[in-house]
């Protein structure tokens, strides 16, 4: 039963049975800030979230930024080849190392070293070398040289980041006793560990700011009741009646069955099928149908009311080719259509007059979303 603030009714937690009367999340949990507050500890500091693509930081040196939530990390590999990552604070005083670096256009290094104070450290986190005016004490007259002691490398090196992969995909985790990636993933690790995604080259990045609540479009993405009105283009090729909503611990997916077919080799099912990943909290992998790539989404959150998305794309050639060139065109053209319903949705949230929503009975995928964001907040 939809619940609206107006004196009688009082808010419930999600059922986890879907056809009871609250199915959904209330309100004021899309719109809070001490919500977000709380989501950036139970949430993004709790599960493992996406990082980026290894494919992008191919040599040693390599690397890339990331902010998850107030954290902000350098991803890069080191000298042995293996994919890394460290929070972007120096170990000095805490002072941010590198600038934002996207994976887009990773920069490169052979040792990181902060600006501030000029503290390095090695590829592999520790600390390598230190101006002189920390290794004497000329300048305190309360101390003689060898008062000083020698700083330990690994013990003043940089703070490491937990990570892991689903082959190329590189995911990190900030709990000090993470959760298996395995756990999370489920099956969805196992399928996409069959494909040759490493094969595949990043070709294309957009990101785009969007005035919602992350999880307004993250359900958005986990239900296609809306696009029967709203993506007439795409639904041209698409058999909706034929499609199938499948729900994991803490992924969903959905199946879309297309009329036409291309070759590729990122095949686990039917040979017509898109398949569309969403992986708790924040994450899909786009395996098209219609085309030889696939595409990953970050939907990344601001604050309470703003998120990015930030949209990768990856074919066998980093130059698209013509068709290619248009299929990410389409594929924008979907994304801002989705722009302006969650837009559209977050006014009406924000209004006040929703206490509670109330799902239907085909979005046990949003349903799934909402029992996990509420059984993170009770954690």
């Amino acid at each position: 039963m939809t619940r609206w603030n107006d004196g009688t009714d009082r808010v419930e937690a999600v059922s986890p049975d879907i056809t009871d009367e609250t199915n959904a999340l209330p309100a004021e949990y899309f719109t809070s800030p001490d919500v977000f507050e709380m989501e950036k500890k139970k949430v993004f500091s709790r599960y493992w979230v996406y990082a980026g693509h290894a494919n992008c930081i191919p040599e040693s040196g390599e690397f890339f930024t990331r902010n998850v939530g107030d954290k902000e990390i350098i991803v890069l590999r080191d000298d042995e080849g293996d994919v890394r990552a460290f929070y972007n604070v120096c170990a000095h005083r805490g002072s941010k190392i590198v600038d934002d670096t996207p994976m887009s256009d990773p920069g490169h290094v052979n040792r990181i070293q902060c600006p501030y104070h000029l503290w390095t450290y090695d590829l592999d986190g520790d600390l390598a070398t230190t101006p002189k005016s920390f290794e004497e004490a000329g300048l305190n007259p309360d101390l003689e040289d060898d008062d000083v002691s020698e700083l330990d490398a690994g013990k003043n090196g940089l703070m490491e980041v937990s990570t892991d992969w689903i082959g190329p995909l590189v995911f990190v985790n900030f709990d000090t006793d993470p959760i298996p990636l395995s756990e999370q993933a489920g099956k969805m690790q196992t399928e996409l560990e069959a494909l040759p995604l490493d094969e595949y080259e990043h070709a294309a990045r957009f990101v785009s700011e969007v005035e919602c609540n992350w999880k307004t479009f993250g359900g958005n993405y986990s239900e296609c009741d809306h696009c029967q009105a709203n993506h007439q283009d795409w639904i041209k090729g698409i058999q909706l009646d034929e499609s199938e909503l499948e729900v994991n611990d803490y992924h969903w997916v959905l199946h879309y069955t297309h009329e036409e077919d291309v070759e590729d080799e990122l095949r686990i099912h039917d040979e017509h099928e898109a398949k569309f990943y969403y992986m708790w909290p924040n994450f899909t992998v786009n395996m098209y149908g219609t085309a030889d790539g696939y595409g990953t989404y970050i939907i990344d959150p601001i604050d309470e009311e703003r998120f990015q998305l930030v949209a990768d794309y990856f074919f066998r050639d980093a130059e698209m080719s013509d068709e290619e060139l248009e299929f990410v065109r389409t594929s924008r053209q979907l994304q801002e259509e989705d722009f302006e319903l969650v837009e559209r949705q977050y006014e009406g949230l924000k209004s006040g007059a929703l206490a509670q929503a109330q799902l239907g009975p085909n979005e046990h995928t949003l349903h799934k979303f909402h029992r996990l964001a509420q059984e993170a907040y009770n954690a």
